[in-house]
C-alpha cells in the first residue's frame, strides 16, 4: 500500500506550517494511519506533500531555486515522519523501521506545463498582498478554491522516479519507506541531470510509484472526508464506492478542480486503470474506517 499524505499533515492551520508541537501532533496522527496498515497486513511505502513548507521557506527569501526547497522539506518532513512512525510501532509492538529518502523524479523538460504554472504552493494570501509579492519577486498568483490568492508554480507530469531502486531493495529488507516527498525533486537532463524550478504534484507522482512497485492499493490521505459531487453546494454528495470509469466521466466534466481535489481523483483513475486494485481518497486520521468503509471514497475498476 501507497499511503499519500497531504501537506496538511504536518499542521492543522491550513495552508500555513504550524509550530514544532503542532507539527509534532499532526504527524502522529499520520504515523497512526501508517501503522494502522501495517497492522492489516500492508507493507507499506509513504508519500507527502509539502507545499505549506515550500512556501514558508520560499518567504523567508533564502537564495534557493524550488528543487533545492523540494530536496529540504523532503529531508525536514522525511525526519518527522520517520521519528513518529518508529515510535509509534515501538508503543504497538511492531517489529518495523521508518526510513526516509530524499527522491528525484525525472520531467520532461518540453512538458507544456512550463509555460502554464498551475500548482498551488505556500500560504493564502489577500489580494493586496499577493500583487505586491508579484511586483517584488516576480511570483505568479491565482485565486484558490478556498478564498484568497496562492503562488501557482510549473507542475510537470512525473515520467520517471530516479531512486525506484534502492525503494524497492529497502522495502525487501523489511523498511517502511518514506519518499518522494512533496512529489519528489524535478530533475531532467540526459547524461548530466539539473534541477529545475517546478513543483510535481504528489499524487501523481504517489501514484507513479504505487504503479511501479505494483502496489495493491493506493491511499490519499488529506483535509476531507472523501469525494464530493457538487462540494460546497446545498446538494453536494460523498461518493462511499465508485468505479473508475465513473469517476473518470465526472473528471472529464470538470467536476473537481484541478487546485484541490482534481489530481487525486485523476490519481486514483490512473492508478486502478494501469491495474491497481483498488484507490482510497479521505480524511487523515481515518484510514481504519476508510478501510472498512465507513469513511472516504473506494475507487474499483469498472467494467466497459
Amino acid at each position: 500500500m501507497v499511503i499519500a499524505l497531504g501537506g496538511n499533515a504536518f499542521s492543522s492551520s491550513g495552508a500555513k506550517i504550524g509550530s514544532p508541537s503542532e507539527q509534532w501532533e499532526r504527524v502522529r496522527e499520520a504515523a497512526g494511519d501508517v501503522m494502522d496498515a501495517v497492522e492489516a497486513g500492508y507493507d507499506v511505502l509513504v508519500t507527502h506533500g509539502n507545499g505549506p513548507q515550500v512556501g514558508a521557506l520560499a518567504e523567508c527569501g533564502l537564495p534557493l531555486s524550488l528543487d533545492m526547497y523540494g530536496a529540504a522539506t523532503q529531508g525536514w518532513l522525511g525526519y518527522l515522519l520517520a521519528m513518529a512512525i518508529d515510535n509509534e510501532a515501538v508503543a504497538r509492538r511492531v517489529p518495523k523501521k521508518a526510513i526516509a529518502v530524499v527522491t528525484r523524479v525525472y520531467v520532461n523538460e518540453e512538458d507544456p506545463a512550463f509555460n502554464d504554472p498551475t500548482k498551488f504552493i505556500g500560504p493564502i494570501y489577500g489580494e493586496d498582498e499577493a500583487r505586491r509579492l508579484s511586483q517584488s519577486s516576480g511570483w505568479r498568483f491565482k485565486p484558490d478554491p478556498r478564498g484568497g490568492m496562492r503562488r501557482v508554480v510549473p507542475s510537470p507530469l512525473p515520467a520517471s522516479i530516479v531512486e525506484a531502486k534502492p525503494i524497492i531493495q529497502l522495502m525487501e529488507e523489511g523498511y517502511i519507506v518514506i519518499s518522494t516527498g512533496g512529489g519528489g525533486v524535478p530533475v531532467t537532463g540526459s547524461s548530466q541531470l539539473r534541477g529545475v524550478e517546478a513543483v510535481i504534484d504528489k499524487d501523481l507522482a504517489s501514484q507513479l510509484l504505487a504503479s511501479m512497485v505494483d502496489a495493491d492499493s493506493l491511499v490519499i490521505l488529506t483535509d476531507v472526508d472523501g469525494v464530493y459531487v457538487g462540494f460546497g453546494k446545498p446538494d453536494q454528495r460523498r461518493l462511499g464506492e465508485v468505479d473508475h470509469l465513473t469517476l473518470k466521466s465526472l473528471y472529464e466534466r470538470g467536476e473537481f478542480p484541478p487546485g484541490s481535489m482534481g489530481p487525486k481523483v485523476l490519481a486514483a483513475i490512473r492508478f486502478v486503470e494501469g491495474g491497481g486494485r483498488v484507490a482510497y481518497i479521505g480524511r487523515l486520521g481515518e484510514l481504519r474506517a476508510i478501510l472498512e468503509g465507513r469513511s472516504g471514497t473506494k475507487v474499483i475498476r469498472g467494467d466497459r
